[in-house]
């Protein structure tokens, strides 16, 4: 086998595509144009000017007459390059995905639209970016995705669809932060990488993921410039398709392309061919064209009117247009003559269905909720909503998610205000509010983030919610379900449905966790302590005061942690709830030992085991046992850690990732580490492993943490600085940057050991610095004592001073810094 690098034969071909990009840049021409000219597929001639592929003699000679040059002196050059050596395999991490799609579908019976789509493409040749303005129902976002799926061979690593709601009747646009996460959501960009707060940091992200693709994106609905500005490509070759009712005059460099309504002959082709009309003298239209020319009319000549009113000719045969006419001319407008129109041939319990999506807040929606709201079985929704698909009056983006057009939706939640009482309106409401509080629960149990607190009481439990199999499938629920579940909190805060106020945030912990939102969480959770007081409730107050409490301790908001703990209690001993006691002891020892306590975190872990045993929860003193052994390792108490860890892992259970196991594993693999090397390293690498396929990234970190102390203490310290640095270097991504007080000073302490004083002293000073800020004053006396070691023999009175300092810092006498 030859095994000659590849790199001296694949010279000629790198030459040979940039000698043809400097034909295509004499030209003048985008790729686009330059295919045309010469008769090339646009997607092939990407490629040879890239140098992906070596083009055939008879490509190379029309390039070269295009420009009136002798193509000769290339037939050398072309000749090297059509014979390279295959190139090795890639080697990466990962095998790359498969690129996003989320077009929506490209109508068969696109028509017309031929001056539109031919200054679509030519804009997105010469600009990148296009505006597609009009009024509403024009086709706008038809012409645009008809575009973008015209587009999509050429630019091959993602083709991407998000609606901005700009006009969508009953909510808010969507803000272009929340289009900027979604977009890098879709392009399979760790939550990690993106950044927390911020939408010019967000928008930035954006332009860095999309320089090295050729993506096409296609911004729905967008309501005016300032929405959609941040979302546009940067450098790079990836392209945007913009639709507005509104022009987008802000947007100076990008070029509109206006639509006017159908014309007549336009109209007049769109409807035969949606409505399977055969034409001719034996179709419908042409024997009856008075009546055929009045639907024209009555449709305004507007794509979604004549859509929907095709779908009810073709699915009825026995119909003549003039009784089509007659059923649009009942309605009271172009739109809900057409609506109207095609809801009045649903059955009855159809037709309400049908009103009832119109409460539903987001975007998307799946069937459970439809029953939910409905009132009916799972079987039934999904029965209805396959003949509102039928209809036209559905959509469905996905197999197992269904959207409303705009239209459809203002349409919906008109006809329920005129034809449902408001009584009905308002119970349908109430049952959608239920359902995503109980669903949200059913998620949060499947994931196992903590010990199982109390099931939701909001309201009444829908009679089927979606089964989760794994966390896998419940992250992934939460996922799709994140627009709707934040607009249901402000739908229930906005009506005073206080008690699914305080019940949503809670199921959803688990949800920020692996997405690090402990910005948001926090949010929500000050709004569920108001809800709270409102319903003055002693256990709904005791357990939001202790959920803000959490929000706060993750979010290194030390002190107000501290304060909402303190409110808690008086709730508690109102409500005398011995679960919810035993998980605000379990909070308030982490928070206590980080505070500088000592003893009382590891007498408020056992507090707290003692009280999930009398609960009869066995994952809860699982859970606080753990804590235990890791409040014995803090001390000092390596043995009694290592023993109480293998306790908890020795409890019979039957979920291989069951949640305690963790922290027990961590604990007994550093407590083990200097006598017991292999069995330590295996402990770390499953709890490493463990947090990585549960996808919570803090844990992540903290595992890769201990894993270096671990490693130093056997003695291996090369490989306990690149643990400490990968931590760090996840912690980076974080944005949340109070999580590294955390880790500093084990990071330093293996410096030292490893030889480098210097970067110990560094990382010792910033822990110092950052801590007393934050209210770490455990990690604040570890700093001290780090310095004090590393100072002992330059400078034995600063050592000794910083070796007060860092006892004094300390709330108890027997304090012991590890």
């Amino acid at each position: 086998m030859d095994v000659r690098p590849r790199t001296d034969e694949a010279e000629p071909q790198d030459e040979l595509a940039a000698r043809l990009r400097l034909l295509q840049e004499l030209s003048g021409l985008g790729v686009r144009a330059l295919a045309r000219d010469t008769g090339l597929s646009s997607s092939s001639l990407s490629r040879y000017l890239s140098g992906q592929t070596v083009p055939p003699w008879p490509a190379v000679i029309a390039l070269c007459r295009l420009v009136k040059r002798d193509p000769r002196p290339l037939r050398p050059l072309w000749e090297r390059s059509s014979t390279p050596l295959p190139a090795p395999p890639r080697t990466s991490r990962q095998a790359r995905p498969t690129p996003r799609n989320d077009l929506p579908r490209d109508v068969p019976d696109f028509t017309g639209r031929h001056n539109a789509l031919a200054a679509v493409l030519a804009a997105v040749d010469s600009h990148r970016v296009v505006a597609v303005d009009g009024m509403a129902g024009v086709g706008k976002t038809t012409l645009a995705v008809h575009a973008a799926h015209r587009l999509a061979a050429d630019y091959p690593d993602a083709q991407l669809y998000v609606d901005l709601h700009g006009f969508t009747e009953g909510r808010e646009p969507l803000d272009s932060g929340s289009a900027l996460r979604m977009l890098l959501a879709a392009l399979d960009v760790p939550s990690e990488r993106v950044p927390q707060e911020g939408v010019e940091q967000l928008a930035a992200c954006w332009r860095s993921e999309l320089a090295g693709r050729r993506a096409v994106v296609v911004l729905d609905n967008a309501v005016d410039a300032d929405q959609v500005r941040p979302l546009l490509p940067g450098a790079g070759p990836s392209v945007a398709l913009i639709t507005s009712r509104n022009r987008l005059l802000g947007l100076d460099e990008v070029p509109p392309v206006s639509l006017d309504v159908l014309s007549p002959q336009e109209s007049a082709e769109l409807l035969a061919r949606a409505s399977g009309d055969p034409g001719g003298a034996d179709g419908r239209l042409a024997r009856e064209p008075e009546s055929a020319a009045e639907v024209l009319r009555l449709c305004g000549h507007l794509p979604l009117a004549l859509r929907l009113a095709a779908a009810r000719l073709r699915h009825r045969p026995g119909w003549t247009v003039g009784v089509l006419v007659d059923r649009l001319s009942q309605g009271t407008g172009e739109f809900d003559a057409a609506f109207a129109m095609s809801v009045r041939q649903l059955p009855g319990s159809q037709a309400r269905l049908f009103r009832m999506l119109g409460l539903l807040p987001g975007s998307t929606f799946d069937e459970y909720v439809v029953a939910a709201v409905a009132d009916v079985p799972v079987s039934s929704a999904r029965a209805v909503l396959e003949d509102l698909l039928d209809a036209h009056l559905v959509q469905q983006p996905t197999a197992d998610r269904y959207r409303l057009h705009d239209l459809v939706r203002e349409h919906a939640r008109r006809a329920g205000a005129q034809q449902d009482s408001a009584v009905a309106r308002e119970r349908a409401l109430g049952r959608m509010l239920d359902y995503y509080v109980h669903a949200t629960a059913a998620a949060d149990e499947a994931m196992a983030f903590l010990a199982p607190g109390r099931p939701a009481t909001a309201g009444r439990a829908p009679a089927e919610l979606p089964r989760f199999t794994d966390k896998n499938a419940a992250f992934a629920w939460l996922v799709a379900e994140y627009e709707n579940l934040i607009a249901a909190f402000e739908i229930a805060d906005a009506t005073g449905a206080d008690v699914h106020v305080c019940e949503l945030p809670r199921f959803m912990r688990a949800y920020f966790a692996r997405r690090c939102g402990t910005t948001h969480l926090n949010h929500l959770f000050e709004r569920s302590l108001a809800a709270a007081q409102r319903l003055d409730d002693p256990l709904h107050l005791a357990e939001a005061h202790s959920d803000l409490g959490f929000a706060r301790y993750n979010a290194g908001r030390m002190a107000e942690a501290d304060a909402a703990y303190e409110a808690a209690e008086p709730s508690l001993s109102r409500a005398g709830t011995v679960g919810a006691r035993a998980e605000l002891a379990m909070r308030r020892g982490y928070l206590r030992w980080d505070q500088g306590y000592v003893q009382e975190p590891l007498e408020l872990f056992r507090t707290a085991g003692k009280a999930y045993e009398t609960a009869g929860c066995r994952a809860g003193a699982a859970h606080a046992a753990a804590s235990e052994a890791w409040a014995m390792l803090q001390l000092g108490h390596r043995e009694e850690a290592a023993q109480r860890a293998r306790d908890v892992l020795d409890m019979p259970h039957t979920d291989p990732a069951w949640p305690p196991t963790l922290t027990a594993r961590i604990t007994l693999g550093v407590a083990i580490a200097g006598d017991e090397p292999d069995e330590a390293a295996e402990h770390l690498r499953r709890a490493l492993e463990s947090a990585r396929a549960d996808r919570h990234l803090n844990n992540e970190a903290w595992c890769l943490n201990c894993l270096g102390v671990a490693l130093r203490r056997m003695g291996r310290h090369e490989e306990a600085l690149a643990s400490h640095r990968e931590a760090f270097a996840l912690l980076d991504e974080l944005f949340e940057e109070h999580w590294k007080i955390r880790f500093l000073n084990d990071y330093a302490e293996t410096c030292r050991l490893a030889g480098l004083p210097e970067e110990a002293l560094r990382l010792h000073r910033q822990a110092l610095e950052a801590a007393p800020a934050l209210g770490y004053r455990h990690e604040e006396a570890r700093a001290h004592e780090g310095i004090a070691v590393l100072l002992e023999e330059a400078d034995p009175a600063k050592a000794a001073e910083h070796r007060g300092a860092g006892q004094a810092v300390l709330r108890e006498p027997d304090a012991v810094a590890h």
